[in-house]
């Protein structure tokens, strides 16, 4: 884990209120993994008082690219950042995706802002995966494509793809993976998680799910980011712990 100034090279509008944003972050790019995020101070005075916590979507060599909506105050004063400003991020933090192991088929379920970390993840898996991706997004004015390969989209209203939800969509087109050993990734709101939570644990499916959380510290000493295990006994911290999780050790 480490603080790094590091310098904004560019940030482009992907849609109206999401952006991707490229920083020079030499020692974070080359430390970090799929799955693993940064806490970002999105300005130098006090306010906002607190990081942000952004996944990790893409590395270029010393570059790191972050993607975001806006959401709030510190988002929008981020997106409004200029080429050779200058953020203090820290990480790498947190527990990414494990890509390696035996199976055939990644299957990538995104939905909205859920597609983030998986640029990254899509080039770092093995060239012999093949990897089927699974967009969802309220309309077609919500998909975002960057960085994904062999995409499918679904949009709740219909108008971009398949007409449904992603997890309806994946459903629809599992016949076709049913003698392949299947992996998923997932990342996307709660309701989306929780069903395919259920989803894969009823077909007996590996899935890694990415989780997300306010935090504070990023690093397990607030406690501020808690979880409940799948037992109900006890709950682990999305920053430390996650942020992602085998989908069968977190209840939703």
């Amino acid at each position: 884990m480490y603080i790094e100034k590091s310098r904004v090279e560019w940030i482009k509008n992907l849609l109206p209120d999401t952006y991707l944003l490229c920083v020079h972050s030499p020692l974070i790019a080359s430390r970090i993994k799929p799955g693993q995020f940064c806490n970002i101070k999105v300005s130098e005075s006090d306010f906002p008082l607190l990081r942000r916590p952004f996944s990790i979507c893409e590395v270029d060599g010393e570059f790191l690219h972050f993607m975001f909506d806006v959401h709030g105050e510190g988002t929008k004063i981020l997106s409004n950042k200029l080429k050779d400003d200058v953020i203090d991020i820290l990480g790498p933090l947190g527990n990414g995706f494990d890509y390696t192991g035996d199976y055939s088929t990644a299957i990538i379920a995104a939905g909205g802002i859920g597609i983030a970390p998986f640029p990254h993840l899509i080039h770092k898996l093995p060239s012999d995966k093949k990897v089927i991706s699974f967009f969802g997004g309220r309309s077609k004015n919500n998909v975002i494509e960057y960085g994904m390969k062999k995409l499918l989209i679904s949009t709740d209203d219909g108008s971009s793809g398949f007409k449904g939800n992603v997890v309806q969509m994946i459903e629809s087109q599992f016949d076709q993976f049913r003698n392949e050993t299947v992996r998923i990734f997932a990342c996307g709101p709660n309701p989306m998680l929780k069903a395919l939570q259920e989803f894969s644990i009823k077909n007996n499916i590996e899935c890694q799910i990415s989780t997300e959380s306010a935090m504070a510290c990023g690093f397990g000493i607030c406690q501020g980011c808690p979880i409940d295990n799948a037992d109900g006994d006890g709950y682990y911290l999305i920053c430390k712990d996650g942020p992602v999780f085998d989908a069968k050790m977190v209840k939703l």
